[in-house]
């Protein structure tokens, strides 16, 4: 399965994105705002490779992301309704982000029986808030330490979009 965009590839991982994913897994900057840590160690890169590998073929719609022939990142749903996304610093700041989840928003309502896509952003992650919201997600809660990354609380600002009100904006 692929879904081709202007400029994006997103398609179903496989291991010899290992590589690739690392050096997304284990970058800090990448992973400041990720549930984990960063990756210090290729196995653990291997080990969450084999679950996005398991997940899809269970369903989900999870993504590798490629730019160029790159494996720049990943966009999906790992557990639907929850979507998430990560890409590399490299790739930052070009609106690579909000077109694969545009894709991926259009694929799931159009493959998948959900009323609503879920998201759970850190609210210092100005970033994040402002690629779901050009989307058309829009607030539904908040909640503090909601998640213990490296012995530290980080609290969550929650995100809803309805199939009723997506329309996929205008491409580009």
């Amino acid at each position: 399965m692929e879904i081709i965009t202007p400029r994006l590839k997103l398609r179903l991982a496989r291991m010899d994105d290992l590589e690739p994913i690392h050096a997304v897994l284990s970058n800090h900057d990448a992973m400041r705002w990720w549930s984990t840590l960063p990756h210090t160690e290729i196995a653990q890169t291997r080990a969450w490779l084999e679950g996005m590998i398991q997940n899809a073929k269970a369903g989900a719609a999870d993504f590798v992301v490629e730019h160029a022939g790159q494996v720049i990142g990943k966009a999906g749903c790992w557990r639907l309704p929850e979507v998430g996304y990560i890409l590399h610093p490299r790739a930052w700041g070009q609106g690579l982000g909000r077109e694969a989840m545009r894709a991926v928003i259009d694929h799931v309502f159009a493959t998948c029986d959900v009323a609503a896509l879920h998201a759970d952003v850190d609210p210092a992650n100005a970033a994040s808030i402002r690629l779901l919201e050009s989307l058309g997600f829009v607030q539904t809660g908040q909640a503090n330490a909601t998640i213990r990354v490296g012995g530290q609380w980080m609290d969550s600002l929650y995100y809803g979009l309805e199939r009723s009100g997506w329309s996929s904006p205008v491409k580009g």
